[in-house]
């Protein structure tokens, strides 16, 4: 079975290899419906996301004015770190063939985008970028706004589950990214609820 041949970085044990292709092919192939072949592609593109993050940019600066305004800033100096960390740091340090690349899986797995990056697989920027950027919105907004936004996580565990199940990661590489993604935001929040904090008075 070609999830026990695929092959190797040397950095990930046998075992967790073993139960990272066994879940691709769970995610990628079993688990599939169509309806989820017609959205999940679409939810893990950029450009699809920029309507909400034009909304948060506005709400920020309605309800926080001044402080919103440092909000804005925060959130784009950690979604640059978390990019460029995640990018050229990571990836370069730690090499695996994405699936849709990799020689031992290709053939087999369903790839449903048009396009499969050269770079590593691990880790997962999307992951990265996206629980960086969740966490710091949920842990910035709970004290004033209310615990509820603890599920904008959701909405970066979806976009992880959609590069596994489209073909351009594997499991561990977005459960890794999402691990380094949560530290980074939470650094981050942490920073800026110290110096600003966010008040619904202001």
């Amino acid at each position: 079975m070609y999830l026990l041949q695929a092959g190797p970085p040397g950095f990930l044990p046998a075992p967790v290899l073993r139960f990272d292709f066994y879940l691709f092919h769970k995610i990628n192939k079993e688990w599939s419906n169509s309806f989820f072949d017609a959205v999940l592609p679409f939810l893990r593109e950029p450009t699809f996301w920029v309507p909400f993050y034009l909304f948060l940019a506005v709400f920020v600066v309605l309800n926080f004015k001044v402080k919103g305004l440092w909000w804005i800033l925060g959130f784009l100096l950690l979604a640059s770190v978390s990019d460029f960390t995640s990018s050229s740091i990571i990836k370069e340090t730690f090499f695996r063939l994405r699936p849709c690349r990799d020689p031992a899986v290709m053939w087999d797995i369903r790839f449903i985008v048009k396009y499969c990056p050269i770079s590593s697989s691990f880790v997962s920027s999307h992951a990265v970028n996206h629980f960086a950027i969740s966490t710091f919105i949920f842990a910035t907004f709970r004290k004033p706004l209310g615990n509820w936004w603890a599920l904008i996580l959701l909405w970066a565990a979806m976009i992880c589950y959609a590069q596994v199940y489209v073909g351009v990661h594997y499991p561990v590489d977005v459960l890794a990214g999402s691990i380094y993604g949560i530290f980074l935001g939470g650094i981050a929040a942490k920073i800026f609820n110290r110096l600003v904090k966010l008040d619904v008075k202001n």
